[in-house]
């Protein structure tokens, strides 16, 4: 018969197997579940800015040093048109409900109007001096361009592909960013360290809103209506509300911030920081309570695995135990 002692450190041997298996099993789940680069795709010279058309899955990329558009199949991967613009194109807008895209060629001072379904120019438009950034308002049809050299925001009409407004706003605009459910379009401006938010019902600058040093990028998150604003310059992140257009909070973040990417799923808030090579996840709001996880299929195989291991080990041991007596 078999002993206490003895029982116990068949049970040892068979909890650490399970443990050992359930480890490897695990390793081997979150190694599938890792995020990794599938493709690298070749386009033209100095791509500087991407549009995206979730309804087409096609992505826009402006190349600065060949003055084209490389158009890449989502599904694939792969490059399927080269489209010729203006000068120096700079930055790309999308309006994924007219499927149109819009590229501003900042060494021409025009627009280059793309159809999307079949990925040639269709317009070229005539804005302000130094075209570098563009904003779309989807819901209105409103394109937004903000013209570096001249303090002016253009406003295209996109049904008519025509500028209907030129707007004044601070000096050296640099970003657009577009609130589709307030309607409104906030400018950051590089040189006088201040954000421009303008009325798209009226097309006119409502407020002006100081900010951080050297004011580059710009991202809002339409559901909390609140607008954040990359400071290059004292590598903060200026967050306004949309409802009052103050600033609420200044948020420290890395060297030379130039870019912001906004998740308003999640809500948080992405900032490239261009100095020292990092990205700064900025995160809103309190996280909701955790819930509680369910198992994946190979999880569920790997409780069952476990589960049916204790029980030969169970099985075995009161053989053995029979065995003897």
């Amino acid at each position: 018969m078999l002993t206490n002692t003895v029982r116990r450190r068949e049970m040892k041997k068979l909890f650490l197997f399970v443990v050992i298996v359930v480890v490897i099993g695990l390793w081997g789940v979150s190694s599938l579940n890792a995020q990794t680069v599938t493709a690298t795709v070749n386009v033209g010279g100095l791509p500087i800015s991407v549009g995206v058309n979730a309804m087409t899955n096609k992505i826009y990329v402006a190349n600065l040093q060949d003055d084209t558009v490389s158009v890449i199949d989502g599904a694939t991967d792969t490059v399927t048109a080269t489209v010729n613009v203006g000068g120096a194109p700079w930055g790309v807008g999308v309006n994924a409900t007219t499927n149109k895209i819009y590229v501003a060629n900042s060494t021409d001072d025009t627009v280059s109007v793309i159809d999307g379904a079949t990925d040639t120019v269709t317009a070229t438009v005539n804005v302000g001096g130094y075209p570098i950034s563009v904003g779309v308002n989807a819901t209105t049809n409103k394109i937004y361009v903000a013209n570096e050299a001249d303090e002016t925001v253009s406003v295209i009409d996109g049904a008519t592909d025509t500028v209907t407004a030129t707007v004044n706003v601070g000096d050296q605009p640099f970003g657009v960013g577009v609130n589709a459910t307030t309607n409104k379009i906030y400018v950051v401006n590089w040189n006088d360290n201040t954000v421009s938010v303008i009325d798209g019902a009226t097309d006119t600058v409502t407020a002006t809103v100081n900010v951080g040093g050297g004011p580059w990028g710009v991202g809002v998150n339409a559901t909390t209506n609140k607008i954040y604003v990359a400071n290059s310059a004292d590598e903060t992140v200026s967050v306004i509300d949309g409802a009052t257009d103050t600033v609420t909070a200044t948020v420290n973040v890395g060297n030379g911030p130039i870019s912001v990417g906004v998740n308003a799923t999640t809500n948080k808030i992405y900032v490239a920081n261009f100095t020292d090579e990092t990205v700064s996840v900025i995160e809103d709001a309190p996280s909701p309570a955790p819930t509680t996880p369910v198992p994946t299929l190979n999880e569920w195989g790997l409780i069952i695995l476990s589960l049916l291991m204790i029980g030969i080990g169970y099985i075995t041991i009161r053989r053995r135990n029979s065995a003897s007596v």
